[in-house]
């Protein structure tokens, strides 16, 4: 059964602004490549839109008028209906057919028009009369358009559109411009909240949310009608609502009660998860190009180790296939791709980050291997067919389980007809800073052959994460001293220790340098967090006045240039275009308006930040306020980026081991779990 969250929480890595038009003849960077992505998604999104102007087909769909529906829900809510009564037209349809694909060509679209100056001004003039800064005037602008100020003044509570605004800052901006009937129960200021907790609840994971978990957020909210509110933004086309069976109707009884859920969520993440649906469908149920002889396929299986033999036969069989395990069993997806090089099929793999692909890489013999933001953007890889689609027979995605719905939904339209697609992660790791929780639904599903690794991560440091991945801190034998435990008392300790490891005990005792350590803390603030810690690590090795807007040449930072994605660089110095980073070999420019908002200083990243990535050592910092943080897979994550050395900051007590053994991933609320069901039977036959 599904769990109702009802406090959705923000993600921790910093939003970014849009790009700018790449230079003409200059190399796409990672930040064009997924603010591209993002683009094609947004166009997708728009078509399907035009497109959709009856109920929405997919596993349940949206029946009745929003009036209606609401108030079927309450009928059910208040035990005046039963549901088999209320919802008894609106029994789930048989799944359409899976339709072709759009076909994209690669093209990087040209960046977001800036808004007028006149628009701004007018913008600014009535941020001003309403007492809210004047340097949300641009971003209010960008969000709202044209007649952004028009908006404002008929409806503040727009305000909420902005990125960073908060409930509290739109009453008091509404306060302001409407005076006495500026009241917790205008229907405008419903319609926005409800808006604004599902676009809070998308980066936390859920692609939609329930309506009683819904409905009580607005409540806290003090929305004193939250039925109503949720009405009127459906009425009004802000968020779509559906309606979901679950399990079955009693058998051979046609009065049996359908057990039903009802789901609001908003229209870009429900079509990109229909989409998504729609496209694994395709792949589990057609069968694979044969472009390679079934011996050749057999061949290369014999030839491979253990599981990797399992993972060719199961690629040579089947379009969609899940692979799970840790750091060794890279090799598997690896060998995979060889083989099919060897068979002269065009093969490729895609990873979360750009140190992924550097690591992976070295694996493979010759090319094939990308991120997957730059291959969706034309920046790296193939290339696309005459049709549009990825010229690839076979792609396997490394680090899946960081795949949101929308950027899932992106590839799997993107391949071709036949082609093979192998979805490859560790699911003990954190999910995706982003809407869904794809691998873990499809693992869940069971709808495609699933190859488990049995190549175990060796040495005491894989000891250590195997137990955790299952739930049990065990103390391991570390001669080699690849484990380490520092008890810390308070705050000021724990940062003093962090600095003395990364800047000498590490580099004296382990041989690694204080260049490839990395510190883990759980948050951004706090005593411990990665601002206080960067500060202190600055201070220690490279100290400066941050004279390109807060950095030095040599600073390690975190790039984030979108949502989720975090990419470690080094800063190489600054001019006119902007701060220059070295990321993983890549040249990154960060335009100067968009430093503050997308590169932190790197020393110290949250689990979040790192996943996807591996150092030679690491120190995970647990200081004493970091308990609400902990859970099983955010200390997984954490303790498995070392291949080395792990050194643990230690002032949690037993808040430690409790949060491995009893505190597992937070639910997410999804609909793609019910939206494959209809494809099992064919999946299983």
């Amino acid at each position: 059964m599904e769990h109702a969250v009802s406090t959705p929480v923000t993600p921790e890595e910093p939003r970014s602004a849009d790009d700018g038009t790449p230079a003409e003849g200059a190399q796409v960077s990672e930040a064009d490549a997924e603010l591209a992505a993002q683009r094609l998604e947004r166009e997708r999104i728009e078509r399907r839109k035009a497109e959709r102007q009856g109920p929405i087909e997919a596993g349940a769909k949206l029946s009745g008028t929003a009036a209606e529906l609401l108030a079927a829900v309450r009928a059910v809510e208040s035990g005046e209906k039963p549901p088999a009564t209320v919802f008894e037209e609106a029994r789930p349809a048989p799944r359409r057919p899976a339709p072709e694909p759009v076909r994209r060509a690669p093209v990087v679209p040209d960046g977001p028009a800036a808004p007028a100056e006149d628009t701004v001004g007018a913008v600014r003039e009535v941020l001003t009369r309403g007492g809210a800064p004047g340097t949300l005037a641009a971003p209010a602008a960008a969000a709202l358009g044209e007649a952004a100020a028009d908006l404002l003044r008929e409806d503040p509570w727009r305000l909420l559109r902005v990125p960073g605004v908060r409930p509290e800052q739109a009453d008091g901006f509404a306060r302001a411009l409407l005076g006495g009937e500026a009241g917790p129960g205008d229907e405008r200021r419903g319609r926005a909240l409800t808006v604004w907790l599902l676009e809070q609840a998308a980066p936390a994971g859920h692609t939609v949310l329930e309506m009683a978990a819904l409905t009580e957020a607005l409540g806290r909210q003090g929305v004193p009608e939250p039925e109503d509110a949720v009405r009127d933004a459906i009425a009004e086309g802000d968020v779509l609502v559906f309606q979901d069976a679950i399990g079955e109707a009693g058998q051979g009884d046609e009065d049996a009660e359908q057990p039903v859920r009802v789901l609001v969520g908003l229209e870009r993440c429900a079509l990109a998860e229909e989409s998504l649906a729609d496209g694994l469908a395709r792949l589990i149920n057609s069968a694979p190009k044969q472009d390679g002889a079934a011996e050749e396929w057999e061949e290369a299986a014999a030839a491979a180790e253990g599981s990797a033999g399992d993972l060719i036969r199961a690629a040579a069989r089947h379009g969609l296939v899940l692979h799970t395990g840790g750091e060794a069993a890279l090799a598997e997806p690896a060998a995979l791709l060889n083989a099919a090089h060897g068979m002269g099929l065009r093969a490729w793999a895609a990873s979360h980050s750009p140190v992924g692909r550097q690591r992976f890489a070295s694996r493979v013999d010759g090319p094939g291997v990308a991120t997957v933001a730059g291959l969706l953007s034309g920046a790296e890889g193939p290339g696309r067919d005459p049709e549009g689609a990825l010229a690839v027979d076979l792609l396997v995605v490394l680090d899946a389980p960081q795949l949101d719905v929308e950027t899932a939904a992106l590839l799997t339209e993107s391949l071709p007809d036949g082609a093979r697609l192998v979805l490859s992660g560790d699911p003990a790791v954190l999910w995706s800073v982003g809407p869904g929780r794809v691998f873990a639904d499809l693992t869940a599903a069971r709808a495609c052959p699933q190859i488990a690794s049995r190549r175990p991560d060796p040495g005491p440091l894989g000891e250590l994460v195997s137990g955790i991945g299952v739930g049990e801190l065990l103390q391991v034998e570390a001669p080699g001293k690849e484990v380490v435990i520092v008890p810390v008392r308070d705050a000021g300790e724990a940062v003093h220790r962090t600095v003395q490891l990364v800047a000498d005990s590490v580099p004296r005792a382990i041989g690694v340098p204080a260049e490839e350590t990395q510190v883990i803390t759980p948050g951004h603030g706090g005593a411990v967090g990665t601002r206080v810690l960067n500060a202190a690590l600055k201070e220690r090795l490279n100290p400066g006045p941050g004279r390109f807007g807060g950095f030095d040449p040599g600073d390690r930072v975190a790039y984030s240039p979108a949502p989720g994605r975090t990419l470690p660089g080094r800063v190489t110095g600054a001019d006119g275009e902007g701060l220059r980073l070295d990321c993983a070999g890549e040249t990154v420019v960060v335009p100067r308006d968009r430093v503050e908002q997308s590169v932190r200083h790197g020393w110290a990243l949250t689990a979040h930040q790192a996943v996807g990535c591996r150092w030679p050592a690491a120190v995970v910092v647990l200081p004493g306020d970091a308990v609400p943080a902990l859970s099983r897979p955010w200390i997984y994550t954490a303790f498995s980026r070392a291949d080395r050395h792990l050194s643990v900051v230690h002032g949690v007590d037993q808040a430690l081991p409790r949060a491995v053994c009893e505190v597992p991933a937070k639910p997410r609320t999804t609909r793609l779990p019910i939206l494959l069901a209809p494809q099992l039977p064919a999946a299983e036959e």
